[in-house]
């Protein structure tokens, strides 16, 4: 299966509000989440479900844009650009979907390191408010 089908399903669930029941059923059970802050890979549908959603929070906005896809096959990268805090962002998404077309692999990468210290700062924030929920 291509990327394609995926790829549709991730650009809805950023444009239309972050729908969590459309993200869960995005992701497959040994889901893998790199941050661009945290150390380690974060495995499992649930680690990758809290980043993934707090990510969609935090990035995701009225100025959130893809502004590039490179795809080849089960894998694509998204380059995006937004705004926080008056802190421009500019980052890619590296996806990589299973043979039933759930996402398995995921990773972040920031730039600029303004950037960076201020998506750590307020995805912490977004977690911590998760977890109190």
């Amino acid at each position: 299966m291509s990327a394609s089908a995926g790829i549709t399903a991730w650009h809805d669930f950023m444009s239309q509000g972050s729908d969590p029941a459309a993200l869960k059923a995005m992701l497959a059970e040994d889901a893998v989440f790199h941050s661009p802050v945290v150390h380690s890979p974060q495995i499992g549908k649930d680690k990758v479900f809290a980043y993934l959603f707090a990510a969609s929070h935090v990035l995701g906005g009225d100025d959130f844009r893809y502004v590039r896809e490179l795809v080849d096959g089960q894998q694509a990268m998204l380059e995006f650009s937004c705004k926080v805090d008056d802190i421009h962002i500019n980052g890619v998404d590296i996806i990589r979907w299973n043979d039933d077309g759930l996402i398995d692999d995921f990773k972040v990468m920031v730039r600029p390191l303004k950037a960076i210290n201020k998506v750590w700062e307020k995805m912490a924030a977004m977690l911590a408010s998760q977890t109190q929920a």
